[in-house]
């Protein structure tokens, strides 16, 4: 053979070989990439292709699945969708899906390998959907929901002793069940969503980090009685009334000229939530014990899963001492979530030990086996036990005699915690309505709450925490302690 032959020749057996190579590693190493690639069309015919898994609320299924006429051979339909919506989130045909009908796509759909048994394996079948237990207690989740009405918040209630969330609700909510076909229909549906100015697809629960007002004096309290500022609730401070904030000219005052803020007990400064007290503690504190205190709460966590990812709540770290005084109460570039909130409740309840908040009781096989079960896991220690009893009465004072009156529930303990947030440049939007609090049936039942009202549709001068956030805490607590 002459040599140019053998070049040819060489040249050819070269491709072959990369040919060959290629694919060998497009079927063996990149084959599963493929093969759940949202993109590839086999994918959603294979996840349709017979009845989902179900999620549960108290073991009855909040989900279903109907036969269609497409090669998409079923769909998701939803019971009470509005309702659950920021529970389950959504699972489309054409948009995909969010939330648990993500995180567990593929258990609910046969795909997941602990639902293989060595039969499915060596018939190459697909096995039947298992299904998502979820915490949620039915009565609480409509508590919150009917409360908080045609209001646009969220409220979340868990439940101290365990994390487990028992009530997670964000209005203006959604019916996922409109656009989980493929019809002309379901594409309108979600178009009027995602066009909706109220952002209806938003979980403002875990979602929706606002500035938390006043309910963040709180972890101040917190933090200057575990670093020994002041040994109880009921020593007297140091802090005039006005507050000058340092280095300005700026007087901060409180929203009752009357309220005794004056060198006030932490006790009395949360009874009538005294900025003046608040924000001085927090320059007496400094930035960084006060951040340490927050971040024990769980605040600048950024990897907050219940499973569901929560946004990150937020408390500053490059401030002035004029701005660690306004970060004191809950203004400034503070943020929390609802569940933020919740859990600074939460672990105040249970003594200082902050559950991890869960969602996801466990997941079970289609024969209703359980493959995995969520147990309690402490989050951090959040504060001592002393410092936890301190707050539980100072909180039980909010509401037995200061600005949480309409959290009050026969029979039951309930402390609480208002707030009322600034929004917008120098205050000109309607501010943020704010309350967290716990009740303990004294019979061994617990449950913490957080509420926000972005909207309530009340004029300026009547919002507040206790007059718009308050009552929904309040129906939910009774809802889970019933």
């Amino acid at each position: 053979m002459n040599k140019p032959l053998r070049r040819v020749s060489a040249f050819c057996l070269a491709l072959v070989l990369v040919l060959m190579v290629w694919a060998t590693w497009i079927q063996g190493a990149k084959a599963s990439d493929y093969r759940e690639d949202p993109h590839n069309p086999r994918v959603n015919i294979a996840k349709y292709s017979a009845p989902l898994g179900n999620i549960l609320v108290d073991g009855q299924p909040i989900t279903g699945s109907a036969a269609t006429s497409s090669s998409l051979t079923y769909k998701r339909t939803y019971k009470d969708g509005p309702l659950y919506a920021p529970v389950t989130g959504f699972s489309s045909q054409i948009f995909g899906s969010t939330q648990l009908e993500s995180l567990y796509g593929d258990l609910l759909g046969g795909s997941d390998s602990r639902l293989q048994n060595p039969a499915d394996t060596l018939l190459h079948e697909r096995p039947k959907g298992g299904d998502v237990a979820t915490t949620i207690d039915a009565k609480v989740q409509k508590a919150g929901y009917e409360a908080l009405g045609d209001k646009t918040g969220a409220a979340i209630a868990l439940d101290p002793a365990t994390g487990r969330i028992l009530g997670m609700v964000s209005t203006p909510s959604y019916d996922p069940g409109k656009f989980a076909g493929s019809s002309t229909a379901d594409q309108k549906a979600w178009q009027s969503l995602t066009n909706d100015a109220g952002q209806p697809n938003l979980n403002r629960a875990l979602r929706q980090p606002l500035p938390p007002g006043s309910t963040f004096k709180l972890v101040v309290a917190a933090a200057a009685l575990e670093n020994g500022l002041y040994s109880s609730v009921d020593q007297p401070t140091t802090s005039p009334d006005p507050y000058t904030l340092p280095n300005t000219r700026t007087q901060l005052t409180n929203e009752s000229a009357s309220a005794p803020c004056e060198n006030a007990t932490i006790r009395t400064a949360l009874q009538y939530s005294c900025n003046t007290v608040f924000a001085k503690m927090a320059v007496d504190l400094g930035k960084d014990k006060v951040r340490a205190q927050a971040e024990k709460f769980g605040f600048n966590d950024a990897t907050m899963d219940v499973p569901v990812r929560a946004t990150k709540s937020v408390y500053p770290k490059d401030m002035d001492q004029a701005q660690t005084a306004l970060s004191g109460i809950g203004q400034f570039d503070d943020q929390a979530t609802p569940l933020q909130m919740a859990m600074v409740a939460s672990a105040i309840a249970n003594g200082g030990d902050l559950k991890a908040p869960q969602l996801v009781d466990k997941l079970t096989d289609g024969g209703g086996n359980t493959v995995q079960q969520n147990d309690p896991k402490t989050y951090r220690t959040a504060m001592s036990s002393r410092t936890a009893a301190q707050l539980r009465s100072a909180m039980e004072t909010v509401v037995d005699k200061g600005t949480g009156s309409n959290a009050k529930i026969d029979g039951v303990t309930v402390g609480g915690k208002t707030g009322t947030a600034q929004h917008g440049v120098d205050n000109s939007g309607t501010p943020y309505a704010w309350f967290v609090s716990y009740a303990d049936d004294g019979k061994g039942h617990q449950v913490a709450v957080a509420v926000m009202v972005e909207d309530g549709h009340a004029a300026r001068n009547e919002v507040s925490g206790n007059g718009l956030a308050a009552p929904i805490a309040k129906a939910m607590m009774q809802a889970a302690l019933s």
